[in-house]
């Protein structure tokens, strides 16, 4: 930021999007446009129907097909390796995904992503082998740059006046998806056991997880159609001289310069933004990992030793709790502390989360599944709740951070890279430990929850240099 000789500052290439030399009067939000935000929801839906309907049955898939040797200990070794390897090929793909967006457009690469979806959901039902998951995983890795483009669609479809509301309804689906997938593949998984009047084919018996997988595959398969046929672009066309609203207010917003390289977009707004999301992405995929495993494992190797229909019971009503949550409440906490507040407050969440893994296997030796048990659970899920807060204002630090219009698409596609390098780590990582915590009896098995409580504290200290409100009033709160 610079300073002109009356004193005023000028934006240059280190200003984050949206900035304001001068304090602006409070607007009247701007409607948002319901239709093609509904859309963009809906295609945002598909992923975590896709990726937690295998959470449920994912640990006895595994113990099914003897990769581990019959060794219920090793369990959580491969489970977090299928669920990481994901993140891993997407990381080698986001970042080209969202640039190729920023010039060809939106939607075909959104198409892509939600088709991508569906054929890897229906190879991971049919897959009998370990190498056949990984390869599944692997294939919609490689093909969904989803989560960055829409967050940059997002953008473009919102202003500073709405932009709060609009991502406050990305948690919301993210946990309706949190919510359906869940209760999909715990419910739907071995249907010829669950219905043997119905479901009599013996295809059944040797693909018993692939009903599960269909299902998602087919909802994706609905989204798809759908945005084909209603969802429209909004990077204009080179020829065209049309302006974006989302932009309009902002300095040489008539101005169509060329995107910026990847090292011009590292400012200190967006890395600051980046460093937060990843640290925020890697704890929140580490406890989604061990959750189920915790909720599968046998108690005396310090789980619950709870069935797949059970835990997708669980897993499906957080999403629950935190669709209402979300959408009640995340806008106005955040018009009324702040989004640094409201994200730091989600942030220090994890260090009950994690502390409460021990405390509730401690509870179940004593005393079995009794009612103290269920009622730490739902405590669990509703401090889970508020730490899922963070992600929206993530969403809009990442968005604000954008040095200009042009690199939107590719600030959200590098802060996307960030999350999927660490989610890749993650599961693998936290499962692993959690396997290791076990079999070397590291402070009696729970080792693993007393390295994430430190990390936890570890990465609170990163979100201190985050602005109050946002990158958008950095120069107002200076000033």
């Amino acid at each position: 930021m610079r300073k002109a000789q009356d004193g005023r500052r000028q934006p240059d290439e280190e200003t984050a999007l949206l900035a304001s030399p001068e304090r602006k009067p409070v607007k009247t939000p701007t409607p948002l446009p319901t239709l093609q935000i509904f859309i963009l929801l809906l295609m945002q839906l598909a992923e975590p129907i896709t990726s937690q309907c295998i959470y449920p049955f994912i640990n006895q898939l595994v113990s099914e097909l003897d990769i581990t040797g019959g060794d219920e200990k090793k369990v959580g070794y491969y489970a977090g390796l299928i669920e990481s390897l994901f993140f891993a090929t997407e990381a080698l793909f986001i970042m080209q995904w969202s640039r190729v967006s920023d010039r060809i457009g939106r939607k075909p690469v959104l198409l892509t992503g939600v088709g991508g979806l569906c054929i890897s959901m229906l190879f991971f039902g049919l897959s009998k082998t370990f190498t056949g998951l990984v390869v599944s995983r692997c294939i919609v890795g490689m093909l969904n740059g989803n989560i960055g483009v829409i967050k940059s669609m997002l953008a473009e479809l919102t202003d500073s006046t709405n932009m709060a509301q609009g991502f406050a309804l990305m948690p919301v689906m993210w946990s309706a998806g949190a919510t359906i997938g869940p209760l999909i593949g715990g419910q739907l998984a071995k249907p010829h056991d669950r219905w043997p009047r119905l479901f009599t084919n013996p295809f059944w018996q040797y693909y018993p997880y692939f009903l599960p997988c269909a299902a998602s595959a087919l909802f994706s398969a609905v989204i798809f159609m759908i945005a084909a046929a209603f969802l429209r672009e909004t990077v204009p066309k080179k020829s065209s001289k049309k302006k974006n609203v989302r932009f309009s207010d902002t300095p040489h917003s008539h101005e169509r310069s060329s995107s910026k390289s990847v090292r011009e977009l590292f400012t200190k707004p967006v890395l600051w933004s980046i460093a937060n999301y990843a640290g925020l992405a890697f704890l929140e995929i580490a406890f989604r990992a061990i959750q189920p495993l915790f909720f599968s494992t046998p108690i005396e190797l310090g789980g619950l030793g709870l069935p797949p229909s059970t835990i997708g019971l669980i897993l499906g009503s957080f999403g629950i709790m935190d669709g209402v949550f979300q959408a009640l409440f995340f806008a106005k906490f955040v018009g009324r502390w702040g989004q640094k507040r409201v994200f730091q407050t989600g942030m220090a969440m994890f260090l009950p989360l994690f502390v409460l893994y021990p405390a509730i296997n401690i509870v179940a030796r004593t005393h079995g599944i009794s009612p103290l048990v269920w009622a730490l659970i739902i405590v669990q899920l509703a401090l889970t709740v508020i730490m899922d807060m963070a992600y929206g204002c993530c969403f809009m630090f990442v968005t604000s951070a954008a040095p200009d219009k042009n690199s939107l698409g590719a600030t959200n596609g590098l802060a996307q890279l960030a999350a999927s390098i660490v989610r890749a780590i993650g599961p693998a990582g936290s499962t692993s430990l959690f396997a290791l915590s076990l079999d070397q009896n590291w402070l009696g098995g729970n080792a693993v929850y007393v390295i994430f409580t430190v990390l936890s504290c570890l990465f609170m200290l990163v979100g201190l240099p985050l602005p109050r409100y946002g990158w958008a009033n950095e120069s107002d709160d200076e000033e």
